[in-house]
């Protein structure tokens, strides 16, 4: 049994990147938000997507 929540796809949609306001791309295996613009990734837990970017972790490569 899979206890992990999982994120609601129709919310995950509607999220904008707090740095950028740009789009957000679902890593479902990571379960992380992705934004190449900003160069951050924003975890997901427990279905709750956390939007701090104090928070996310860089992406490789990205250029602040």
């Amino acid at each position: 049994m899979n206890t992990s929540r999982q994120a609601n796809r129709k919310l995950l949609e509607m999220l904008v990147c707090p740095t950028t306001k740009g789009p957000l791309e679902y890593d479902e295996k990571a379960q992380e938000l992705i934004s190449h613009k900003a160069g951050l990734a924003y975890p997901i837990k427990d279905g709750i997507p956390i939007m701090l970017p104090d928070v996310a972790r860089p992406l490789n490569g990205a250029s602040s």
